[in-house]
C-alpha cells in the first residue's frame, strides 16, 4: 500500500514538474522572441523589447528557483455535494507557487492563498472543510516518504485510509541541521499560521521561548506579505534585521526558496551604506551609545560646527583687500538656519548670502574708489569671490561640509569639544566614547551615523542635484511604460510603474534589496527584525526611519536579552518606536507557546536557570525529549570527543566568551584539524566555535557551553547569554565547568 501511494504521489508531481518546465521553456522562447526583435534605433522601442526580456527573465528566474520541493502537501477535502463534479475524492496539491494546465485548470496551489490555509490551520476538533492533510517529503524531484494526518474518523474504516504517520512534524525536528534553516513551510503550525497571516498594519510583536520556531514565522511572514500585499511591497520591499552576520548567513537561502526575493536581509551594523560593523563595543560603551540622550549630543555637535569668528578678517580677491567683518557671517548663518533646512543644504544657502553680502560690500569699495560699476557687476563679483581661495578657507571655516563619518570621528577624538557639548556629563562617560580618530565604527555606532546624516543632509549640491534627476527620470519612465502598455496591448497585465523599473536601457538593472542598500533614505513597506529583544533606544530609532509607516513584525524573547542596551520589557522596548505614532502605543502580542526545537530536558534545565537569575521567561511546551542527558565535562576537547564517537553526524557548535575563543580555537585546531571553524565562516566546519551573541537565531544537532558560570558573570545580562547558548541544541547539550554551575543548574 505504501509503495502504491508513493507512485501515486510521485507520478502526480511529475506532471507538475512537467508543466514547470513546459512554462520555463515557454518563457525562454519568448526571451529569445524578444531580443530578436529589429527595434531600429527607436529609443521607445528599445525600451519596450528590453522591459519585456526583463519580465521574461525574472519569470525564468523565479520557475527554476522553485524547482526543489515543488509540492509538499496534500489536502483531502470534503466533496461539495451541490457541485456534479465533487462527487469523490477531492484532492488540493499545495506547494511554493501555484500551477494551473494548459486548460488553465489550478494542478498546485500556492501556499500563501487562503485557500491552502487549511493545510497550516485544520485540526481534529476544527478540520476547515478538510478530511485528511498529507506531507509530501521530496528529495529532489523524487517524493520519498508520505505521511497522513486523518480528520474525519470515516477514513480510517474505509478503503481509502491507506496512511497514517507522526506527520512531519517530529521529522523535520529530529533531523539533523546542516547549517542553513530549514525550508519547513510544510510543518508550520496552526498557531504560527495565524502570526503569518496577521495584518499587516501596526505593530506586531512576537514573543516565544527558544525553539517555538519565532524565526521561521518571521520569514514566511515576510514571504506571506510580499504575497498578499504585491502592489504596496513590490518597489519597497520588505527589510528584515538579524542580530548578526553568522544569522543572516543561516537564513539567507530561506526566503529565495519561498519564492520570494524581493527582501532585503541586514544586520543592524549594515543599515548606513557604506559601513560594515561588526564589532561589539564594551558593554558599558554600547550601552551609552543606545541612550536616547545621544540623539541631542549629535543634534548639538551639528548645530556647533557653525562657527563665527570672533575678529573681522582680511581677504585678498583679486588684488584687492576686503575685511569680512563677524556680524556679517552671523547674519548668513541666521538666514541659513531659519530655512529649516539640513545642515549641509543650508549651508548653500548660508555661502549664497554671505557672497551676496561680500559682492555688494566689494561693489561700494570699488565705486568708492572711483570704478564706474554697478549692479549690473555683482554677479560677476559673486564668482570672483567664490574662488578666491581666502574667501573660501573663511566661509569653510565658519561653516564647513560635513559628513556623518567625519562629525562622529571628530567628537570621539576631541575630548574638549565632547565635554563643551556635555556639560551635564561625568569624565567616566565621557571617557567611554574617546577613540582615535582612525578606529572602525562598532554596531552601535551606525545608529549615531544616522542621526547625524538626519541633520546633515546632503554631502553637496550635487548629490541633491543628481536626486532630484533621478525623480524626473523617474516621471519620464512612468510615461514611456503606459506608452509601451498601450502599444504591446497588456493593458491589466502590468502596471506602468513596475514596468518602469524594468527599463534595462536605463542600464539601472539593480534589484530592490541593492538600491535599498546604496540609499540611506530607503523607506520599506514592512520591517521584520529578529532577536528584536536586544536592541537600544537609539537602534529602534534608526529602524523607524527605515519604516516610517510603523508597519512592524517583531520577534524575540526578553528572556534572552543579553545586550548591555536591551530593554527589560516589550512596553519599554518599543517606546522609541512608537512616540509620536498616532495610535499611541498600541501594539499586538502574539504569544509562542509549543518548543519544537528544544528537547524537554534542554528547555527544562534552560529554564529553571533563568528563572533563578530572575529572567521574565515565557513558559513553553517542549513536544520531545532526546535520548541523550545534558553531561558536565572539564575540558571541550574531551566534549568535542564524547559527540564525534556517537557518529551521529550533524552539526556542533562549541560556544565560549569572546575572551576565551583564540585560545580555545587553537587548542581544539590543534587536535581536530581543520575539522575547527570559527564565526560566521566557520558555520559548514564540522566543530564550530562562536560567541554567544554569535549564537543567537541559530541552532545545532549539539552545543558545548564552555564556562558557564563565567558566561554569568561576564555582564549583568550574563544569565540571559548562557539561556541562549543552552538552547541552541536540538540533541545534545555539553556543559564545559570544573567549578560549580550557575544557580538553578
Amino acid at each position: 500500500m505504501v509503495d502504491h501511494e508513493l507512485k501515486r504521489e510521485q507520478d502526480y508531481v511529475a506532471t507538475l514538474y512537467a508543466r514547470l518546465d513546459a512554462l520555463k521553456l515557454e518563457a525562454e522562447q519568448q526571451l529569445d522572441a524578444i531580443r530578436l526583435l529589429d527595434v531600429g534605433g527607436n529609443h521607445q522601442g528599445r525600451s519596450e523589447r528590453d522591459t519585456f526580456a526583463r519580465i521574461y527573465e525574472d519569470r525564468i528566474v523565479q520557475l527554476r528557483e522553485v524547482d526543489e520541493r515543488l509540492a509538499f502537501g496534500r489536502l483531502e477535502l470534503v466533496p461539495d455535494k451541490d457541485n456534479p463534479d465533487d462527487d469523490g475524492q477531492v484532492l488540493r496539491y499545495i506547494g511554493r507557487i501555484g500551477l494551473r494546465d494548459d486548460d488553465l485548470q489550478p494542478i498546485l496551489l500556492d501556499w500563501r492563498v487562503p485557500q491552502a490555509s487549511a493545510f497550516y490551520q485544520a485540526t481534529a476538533a476544527t478540520p476547515l472543510g478538510a478530511r485528511a492533510r498529507r506531507h509530501l517529503l521530496s528529495k529532489g524531484r523524487s517524493i520519498i516518504r508520505i505521511e497522513d494526518e486523518i480528520f474525519d474518523a470515516a477514513l480510517l474504516e474505509s478503503d481509502s485510509a491507506e496512511l497514517q504517520g507522526e506527520g512531519a512534524l517530529l521529522a523535520a525536528l529530529t533531523a539533523q541541521r546542516t547549517g542553513r534553516m530549514a525550508d519547513i513551510v510544510a510543518t508550520i503550525q496552526g498557531e504560527q499560521d495565524r502570526i503569518i497571516r496577521s495584518d499587516l498594519k501596526g505593530v506586531l510583536v512576537v514573543q516565544g521561548g527558544p525553539g517555538t520556531g519565532k524565526t521561521a514565522v518571521a520569514l514566511h511572514r515576510a514571504a506571506y506579505l510580499l504575497y498578499s500585499h504585491r502592489e504596496r511591497l513590490r518597489n519597497s520591499g520588505v527589510l528584515i534585521v538579524g542580530p548578526s552576520r553568522s544569522f543572516l548567513q543561516y537564513i539567507e537561502a530561506v526566503l529565495p526558496s519561498l519564492g520570494e526575493t524581493g527582501v532585503v536581509l541586514a544586520s543592524v551594523g549594515q543599515l548606513y551604506p557604506g559601513v560594515e560593523a561588526s564589532r561589539e563595543d564594551a558593554p558599558a560603551v554600547a550601552a551609552l551609545k543606545g541612550r536616547p540622550f545621544m540623539a541631542g549630543l549629535i543634534a548639538r555637535a551639528v548645530r556647533s560646527r557653525q562657527r563665527v569668528p570672533a575678529a573681522p578678517q582680511d581677504l585678498e580677491v583679486n588684488g584687492d583687500r576686503l575685511t569680512l567683518d563677524p556680524q556679517l557671517v552671523a547674519n548668513a548663518i541666521n538666514r541659513a538656519r531659519e530655512s529649516n533646512k539640513p545642515y549641509n543644504e543650508a549651508r548653500a544657502t548660508f555661502v549664497k548670502n554671505a557672497l551676496a553680502a561680500l559682492s555688494r560690500q566689494w561693489l561700494a569699495q570699488l565705486t568708492d574708489a572711483g570704478n564706474s560699476m554697478d549692479d549690473s557687476d555683482l554677479p560677476m563679483l559673486r564668482e570672483d569671490l567664490r574662488s578666491a581661495e581666502d574667501v573660501r578657507v573663511a566661509l569653510n571655516t565658519a561653516w564647513l561640509p560635513l559628513t556623518p563619518q567625519r562629525l562622529l570621528q571628530d567628537l570621539y577624538a576631541r575630548p574638549q569639544w565632547l565635554a563643551e557639548l556635555t556639560p551635564s556629563w561625568t569624565p567616566e562617560q565621557r571617557a567611554l566614547l574617546r577613540r582615535d580618530r582612525d578606529a572602525e565604527f562598532t554596531i552601535a555606532d551606525v545608529p549615531l551615523l544616522d542621526e547625524a546624516a538626519e541633520h546633515l543632509g546632503e554631502y553637496s549640491v550635487a548629490d541633491a542635484a543628481q536626486k532630484r534627476e533621478a525623480k524626473q527620470q523617474r516621471k519620464r519612465d512612468i510615461e514611456n511604460a503606459e506608452r509601451a502598455i498601450e502599444n504591446m496591448d497588456v493593458a491589466g497585465m502590468v502596471n506602468a510603474k513596475a514596468l518602469a523599473d524594468n527599463f534595462a536601457e536605463l542600464g539601472d538593472r539593480a534589484t530592490t534589496a541593492e538600491k535599498a542598500a546604496g540609499d540611506r533614505t530607503w523607506t520599506y513597506g514592512h520591517v521584520v527584525v529578529d532577536e528584536a529583544q536586544e536592541l537600544s533606544p537609539m537602534q529602534w530609532k534608526l529602524l523607524l526611519r527605515r519604516g516610517p509607516l510603523r508597519s512592524f513584525t517583531i520577534v524575540g524573547d526578553i528572556a534572552q536579552a543579553a545586550s548591555a542596551a536591551a530593554s527589560s520589557s516589550w512596553k519599554d522596548a518599543l517606546k522609541p518606536l512608537l512616540d509620536g505614532s498616532p495610535e499611541g502605543d498600541r501594539w499586538r502580542l502574539e504569544e509562542l507557546t509549543v518548543n519544537y526545537r528544544t528537547p524537554s530536558q534542554i528547555a527544562d534545565a534552560a529554564e529553571k536557570m533563568a528563572v533563578a537569575h530572575g529572567l521574565p521567561v515565557t513558559p513553553s511546551r517542549a513536544v520531545r525529549a532526546s535520548e541523550w542527558p545534558i553531561e558536565v565535562v572539564t575540558d571541550a576537547a574531551e566534549a568535542v570527543r564524547r559527540n564525534r564517537a556517537l557518529d551521529t553526524g550533524g552539526t556542533l557548535a562549541v560556544i565560549v566568551l569572546e575572551p576565551q575563543l583564540p585560545a580555545l580555537a587553537e587548542a581544539l585546531a590543534g587536535e581536530f584539524g581543520t575539522a575547527v571553524g570559527v564565526g560566521a565562516q566557520g558555520l559548514s566546519r564540522d566543530v564550530a566555535i562562536i560567541t554567544p551573541q554569535d549564537a543567537k537565531g541559530l541552532e545545532f544537532d549539539a552545543v558545548i557551553v564552555v564556562d558557564p558560570a563565567a558566561i554569568v558573570a561576564a555582564s549583568e545580562r550574563g544569565a540571559g547569554a548562557l539561556y541562549v547558548a543552552m538552547t541552541r541544541a536540538t540533541q545534545r547539550l555539553y556543559l564545559v565547568a570544573d567549578g560549580e554551575l550557575p544557580a538553578g543548574l
